[in-house]
């Protein structure tokens, strides 16, 4: 039997989660921009709670489209408030749109969303080594760093605990626990 991070339930879908994704450098713009949507909907939430519900969101956000999301039409924004296969905030549905606009401003200041992200950590991740429960922190100086610059810019629902979340799952750093079968060794 595999041993995994302490985090992960008996969920098939956590687990192929946490084997298959949790961790690993994302550098391709589109699914940056699916786990930032998927982070900042996750605010206040579990994380199973939003992985039970991502191919939904794949499909209300027109598969993470980011140029389409940066356009939608408030006709579309009032279809999403309906949309009971979503969480259904005003406030984090109209931060997708938002963010997806910054997102582009940002693509064309730095030539793509992942040069900028992965800048932060010199395009190496940062590879912890947590034993336990209790040594993973909820944010960083880093985390503060980037959700700093990210609001300076306009994005919403990017603080420092959802932006390590976020740090997390595209890889700028890997916190598979020292005992966890993902957890690289040198």
């Amino acid at each position: 039997m595999k041993k995994r991070c302490f985090w992960v339930s008996e969920s098939k879908l956590y687990q192929e989660y946490h084997d298959e994704e949790w961790g690993v450098p994302v550098y391709d713009d589109t699914a940056l921009f699916e786990f930032l949507l998927l982070e900042t909907f996750q605010a206040g939430l579990s994380w199973i709670s939003i992985l039970n519900k991502r191919e939904n969101f794949r499909k209300a956000f027109d598969h993470f489209d980011y140029k389409k999301i940066a356009i939608y039409p408030e006709s579309k924004y009032d279809a999403l408030l309906q949309d009971a296969g979503i969480i259904r905030n005003k406030l984090k549905i109209r931060s997708a749109i938002t963010n997806a606009q910054l997102f582009i401003k940002i693509q064309k200041e730095f030539g793509s969303f992942s040069k900028f992200i992965w800048s932060y950590v010199n395009d190496m991740p940062i590879v912890n080594e947590f034993q336990k429960k209790e040594d993973v922190p909820a944010t960083t100086a880093l985390s503060d760093k980037i959700s700093k610059d990210l609001k300076k810019r306009g994005f919403k629902f990017v603080g420092s605990t959802v932006i390590y979340a976020y740090m997390q799952a595209v890889g700028l750093v890997n916190d598979h626990s020292t005992d966890c079968f993902k957890y690289p060794i040198a």
